[in-house]
């Protein structure tokens, strides 16, 4: 799947309310999104202190976590986000070539 072929994205972020690692998590993804995705792609946020019973959805055992649903297969990545490759590898968007700035496949 290419990131670049026009398609959608959704993406579900499950956090427990608003601490520091679920408002950073959603700021990576943010950002990490429009530079990969540039606009083509919907973030859902879920709250699990809100709506537990949403975690048996996509099988949630730790917050954050961020579930890839569209594009097919989904993928799971739990953690702040912080770190940009780790989120493109599992995500499976080309990552960047550190010596030249440059997307890599």
């Amino acid at each position: 799947m290419n990131a670049r072929d026009g398609r959608p994205w959704r993406l579900r972020l499950y956090v427990a309310g608003q601490t520091p690692k679920s408002i950073i998590a959603l700021e990576n993804l943010k950002h990490l999104c429009e530079g990969q995705l540039g606009g083509r792609y919907k973030i859902e946020v879920v709250d699990l202190l809100k709506q537990p019973h949403l975690a048996r959805r996509d099988d949630i055992i730790a917050v954050p976590t961020l579930v890839r649903r569209l594009p097919p297969p989904i993928r799971k990545i739990i953690g702040d986000l912080s770190s940009e490759e780790r989120v493109l590898v599992g995500l499976g968007l080309p990552g960047r070539d550190t010596k030249n700035g440059r997307s890599r496949p």
